[in-house]
């Protein structure tokens, strides 16, 4: 094997096995969860990731990761904290969490993209994990959303964006789309031309 295998192999069995040990780690049911509402609290999750309680950041990542585990965004769009007891507000100035490192196996439609995020959540894409482009204004530049769990998204951070640029294939419809696979499904990322 040479050495670009092995560090591929290495690197895979690594985010694989965290993807074990989080199957594992089971998370708390905030979804089931409907605590009265408690208020704004002065949370914030910055669009770099950076977490802030009353202005001030919040440097410890465990307490960054405990706070994850509790995150939610409800229908009307707004992300809480939510605890059997109570629900907080949190302002999200993009998405909640960052896509920061991605390993890719296979090639074609039987690739399969596993993320981690910035609060170690490792998500495999595929059906049940979507990946999304947005046209952000005023330009039209696109931004990669990778749904993490329930409604929160992870925003793909702009090196991953480029290697997920070189993994555009055209679609096979006919269309001038491009597309990325992961897992079997084709996500569009924008016309071709």
């Amino acid at each position: 094997m040479d050495a670009d295998k092995k560090k591929e192999a290495s690197g895979l069995s690594g985010l694989e096995a965290l993807l074990k040990d989080q199957a594992g780690d089971r998370l708390p049911p905030v979804e089931r969860w409907n605590p009265p509402y408690c208020g704004d609290i002065g949370m914030r999750i910055r669009n770099d990731g950076v977490w802030f309680y009353q202005g001030s950041p919040i440097g410890r990542k465990p307490l960054v990761k405990l706070f994850s585990r509790v995150l939610r965004k409800d229908e009307d769009g707004r992300h809480y904290l939510v605890t059997p007891v109570e629900k907080v507000d949190v302002a999200v100035d993009d998405a909640p969490f960052l896509a920061v490192e991605m390993e890719v196996t296979g090639a074609g439609e039987t690739q399969v993209m596993t993320f981690r995020t910035n609060v170690d959540d490792v998500v495999r894409c595929g059906p049940d994990h979507g990946l999304k482009f947005v046209a952000e204004p005023p330009d039209g530049g696109l931004k990669p959303y990778l749904l993490v769990r329930g409604r929160l998204e992870a925003l793909v951070t702009r090196a991953l964006y480029y290697d997920l640029i070189e993994l555009a294939v055209p679609a096979k419809d006919g269309t001038d789309m491009l597309v990325v696979w992961s897992a079997g499904v084709a996500f569009p990322v924008a016309a071709a031309a």
